[in-house]
């Protein structure tokens, strides 16, 4: 079992920068591959990034946020980031963390476990 805390979001301006943290609990949190979800009112769930699991030495993001975001994990603090910069106005979204006991996926069923998400708000 793994529980998932996420933190960090807010309201930035355009072209600013944000970081969001997921605190996971449980022994094995290095055992799984971690992502990021990101769900706009009105729209479906979507893929934003992953990290493999153990050193995290594998990463995959979408297209719309390469380049920006980078995500990255902690295994000693269990703690997975998502750094966020030059943010965009499309950015704007519920942000998830998700653990998957599979290898690293951009599929949301693949994902056992959720956080209950924080908000991101980019205006204009």
């Amino acid at each position: 079992q793994v529980q998932l805390v996420e933190s960090g979001g807010g309201l930035v301006q355009a072209g600013g920068s944000l970081r969001l943290s997921c605190a996971a609990s449980g022994r094995t949190f290095s055992s799984y591959a971690m992502g990021w979800f990101r769900q706009a009112p009105g729209k479906e769930r979507e893929f934003v990034a992953a990290i493999s699991w153990s050193g995290g030495s594998r990463t995959y993001y979408t297209d719309s946020v390469k380049g920006r975001f980078t995500i990255s994990r902690d295994n000693a603090k269990n703690t997975v980031l998502l750094q966020m910069n030059s943010l965009k106005p499309e950015d704007t979204a519920v942000y998830y963390c998700a653990a998957s006991p599979l290898a690293m996926s951009t599929m949301t069923h693949n994902y056992n476990y959720w956080g209950q998400g924080t908000q991101v708000t980019v205006s204009s």
